[in-house]
């Protein structure tokens, strides 16, 4: 099946990272440290940058967190982590750029929520002050609408003029109305204060898996503006990852949205960082983008008796998760390897085969060996109770034969 084509909209370059103008979608995260901590806040950053977040978003709400940004911003720098940071602002954000403005010059983007950047009389003002504080140190910014702090103002005119209409829709067609038009009229508005369009990214979030589809499709239908696209509150565990990725991979293949954000609500003490690999593994699923070599491992059945298989896929998956932020600088294209682990002779040899390498591991009451299969063909057969260490050897093998080096030279020397 072929990709829906990438909807065309307008280039958004963020810190050095292009967002739309049908650029790579691009993967962004956010950090849930107290920003005006900076130690725990730079390490942080820099594990989702290293898990493979290319823009990290930090929260920037009161005057110790702005004031930490610029040491945040030079300590990443001193580490060589360069990841663009994104603040984001709510309530008082014209004031903390106004007055920190060593925070407004670290910072990559700016994020603003419509909803909450002003009330009544100060709303305009302050919008205003945030777009023409954009503009003076030309920042793009985000104009991220939230249903959980939708403009009230707006939601009520629409819902009265929607109850005054001959046809009224449902509440819900409302309020992505209200949703679409807090979006559109802000982007209007941010252009009107000298904002360019290719300094304005757009995002419309909602919790509801269909809502969201909606929303975004109308969205898309009615601008050219760069789209970020997350589920907020999207939820714990699987939950969350499903509903994410029911969501996106939805619009993703209709060509709709420029970077994306998985909002998952870590364990206790469980690792942001996975927030990273999910966006990955739906973008890499996809088809759309390649961030690790892909192990291909059969579920396991009655066939598959022993576990050694199991516990091999997963050595080699934790390996190369482990150690791509390295080979990524030693092995250019090691992402695109893709690896073989099987559990029995019904599918083993056959997927093997398709694989780069792969091995086929022996079922219930089958001979205790294993063929490994290169670029196609059978190449070894191994026997004995280190079978994983000898496979595990033979991948690292592969990947320096054909991704190191000396085969780098061999093909320069080839092609001249």
């Amino acid at each position: 099946m072929t990709l829906s084509p990438r909807k065309h909209t307008v280039g958004v370059d963020v810190g050095g990272v292009m967002v739309g103008a049908g650029a790579p979608i691009v993967v962004q995260s956010m950090t849930n440290t107290d920003t005006a901590d900076i130690e725990a806040t730079v390490r942080q950053v820099a594990a989702l940058a290293r898990a493979g977040s290319e823009l990290v978003r930090i929260t920037v709400d009161r005057d110790e967190s702005a004031a930490a940004v610029p040491h945040i911003r030079d300590r990443l720098r001193a580490r060589g982590v360069n990841v663009p940071l994104i603040g984001d602002f709510h309530y008082i954000g014209h004031k903390l750029l106004s007055e920190h403005p060593a925070c407004a010059e670290a910072l990559d983007k700016y994020r603003i929520n419509p909803g909450n950047v002003g009330f009544k009389n100060k709303r305009d003002v302050q919008f205003a002050t945030l777009i023409e504080l954009a503009v003076k140190y030309d920042k793009p910014v985000r104009i991220g609408v939230n249903w959980g702090s939708l403009d009230e103002e707006l939601l009520t005119r629409l819902m009265n003029e929607n109850a005054a209409a001959a046809e009224p829709v449902s509440a819900a067609a409302v309020q992505r109305e209200a949703i679409i038009q807090s979006a559109l009229l802000s982007a209007a508005r941010a252009e009107e204060l000298g904002l360019g369009r290719n300094r304005i990214i757009l995002s419309t979030k909602v919790s509801d898996v269909q809502q969201l589809i909606g929303v975004y499709q109308e969205l898309a239908r009615r601008c050219d503006y760069a789209l970020h696209l997350g589920l907020t509150e999207a939820g714990m565990g699987s939950k969350g990852i499903v509903a994410s990725s029911a969501a996106m991979g939805v619009l993703l293949q209709q060509g709709i949205g420029d970077t994306i954000r998985v909002s998952l609500t870590p364990e206790p003490g469980g690792d942001r960082t996975q927030e990273v690999r999910v966006a990955q593994e739906l973008l890499q699923t996809m088809g759309f983008r390649q961030f690790l070599p892909v192990v291909a491992a059969c579920p396991g059945c009655g066939r598959t008796t022993s576990t050694t298989f199991q516990t091999l896929a997963k050595d080699i998956q934790d390996h190369l998760t482990a150690s791509m932020p390295e080979w990524r600088e030693r092995y250019p294209g090691v992402e695109a390897l893709t690896v073989a682990v099987m559990g029995c002779i019904v599918n083993g040899p056959g997927e093997s085969k398709h694989a780069d390498i792969g091995i086929s591991l022996p079922g219930t009451g089958e001979q205790p060996a294993a063929p490994v299969f290169i670029d196609g063909e059978k190449v070894a057969i191994l026997r004995g109770a280190d079978v994983a260490d000898q496979f595990k050897q033979m991948v690292a093998d592969y990947i320096e034969k054909r991704f190191g080096r000396g085969a780098a030279a061999s093909a320069r020397t080839a092609a001249g």
